[in-house]
């Protein structure tokens, strides 16, 4: 890991200690600089999770990705600094029903500090939280510099079920439901395989990017539509009328450059080739 490389890509110039202050300052650093996207799926390119190709890629490309590309990448600089941190898996329940059971797909981390658990994700799109969150305060809202969260639980020991959940306005929303399992490298290639490759991933049927800023504020892109929001409260809408409209926004908005001319998806999806 090119600690280095990936602390100037996110622009942190802070201690380098195994501290909570670290741990937060990172993980807001990461999350207003990195974009969450999903354009090379759309481009038909191989998601490597091999951590040299992650890093060639978000750090020194200076592209984003989605879970399982940045948690890898923050997994990796978290360990070279002392961190102890360990890989988890998450059903997310964005806009879902408790009766719908969806595929484990997300990766997020755990992560040890003065031993305290503590909830570190820096790849869901445009409800990742910008600090970590503790994930035994089960009940109690926790403030970010975003959305507020907190940690619900349902079941008993030794396997019960939590669910990261995000206040949008006055009401709370599953965001995503897990155990503490650990998510070792094979089901995180499964995931990534379901992710980026089976025909139902909204990730082939969608074009997705999202980053949040150290205002407090979010811009994201689903498929045509570009939104700025500030929790709930939408600032800014617009409609992509174009595919050069669309490489303009990227690059203004997210800090992603393709060259022109540059087309996503397939045939029949919101930008075809």
């Amino acid at each position: 890991m090119n600690l280095d490389a990936y602390l100037s890509r996110i622009g942190y110039v802070g201690p380098r200690t195994p501290t909570l202050p670290v741990l937060r300052d990172i993980i807001l650093a990461h999350t207003c600089t990195i974009p969450f996207e999903n354009l090379d799926v759309l481009l038909g390119r191989e998601i490597q999770l091999e951590l040299p190709a992650i890093e060639r890629k978000l750090v020194g490309d200076r592209r984003g990705g989605y879970c399982f590309e940045q948690n890898s990448l923050l997994l990796g600089a978290l360990s070279a600094i002392g961190f102890s941190a360990r890989p988890l898996a998450a059903r997310v329940r964005i806009q879902m029903q408790r009766e719908y059971t969806p595929p484990r797909t997300h990766l997020f981390l755990r992560v040890e500090v003065d031993g305290d658990s503590w909830l570190a994700d820096v790849g869901l799109g445009g409800l990742t939280p910008t600090t970590p969150i503790r994930i035994d305060q089960i009940d109690l809202e926790q403030p970010t510099p975003h959305e507020p969260r907190r940690i619900i639980s349902e079941g008993r020991n030794p396997a019960p079920r939590y669910f990261h959940q995000a206040k949008l306005g006055d009401t709370w929303a599953d965001v995503y439901e897990f155990t503490l399992d650990e998510m070792p490298d094979i089901d995180r290639e499964v995931g990534n395989w379901w992710t980026s490759r089976h025909k139902n991933s909204k990730f082939r049927q969608n074009l997705l990017a999202a980053r949040a800023r150290p205002d407090g504020t979010r811009v994201s892109i689903l498929n045509r539509e570009f939104t700025h929001r500030r929790g709930a409260e939408v600032l800014e809408r617009f409609e992509i009328t174009d595919p050069d409209q669309l490489l303009s926004v990227l690059a203004e908005r997210f800090g992603l450059i393709f060259p022109a001319g540059t087309r996503f998806g397939p045939q029949g999806s919101a930008w075809p080739t």
